[in-house]
């Protein structure tokens, strides 16, 4: 069996850390709330994508047609 040495095990407030000092470090203090920005407005509009798909297959399978 394989054992993970205790050093590897992080919990998510030490892991959430890490993720921030590596990203500081890529990206720079002053462009990491450019960066955070941008990546929300990319969320928000995948989220916006993916409603209307559903939307558009649901009213599909409403109307008796195949989904294809």
């Amino acid at each position: 069996m394989f054992y993970l040495q205790p050093a590897l095990y992080l919990n998510q407030t030490q892991s959430l850390l890490i993720l921030a000092l590596v990203a500081i470090i890529l990206f720079g203090a002053k462009r990491l709330p450019d960066s955070a920005r941008a990546l929300g407005r990319s969320l928000r509009i995948f989220k916006s994508e993916v409603k209307e798909l559903n939307k558009d297959d649901k009213k599909v399978d409403d109307d008796g047609k195949s989904a294809s």
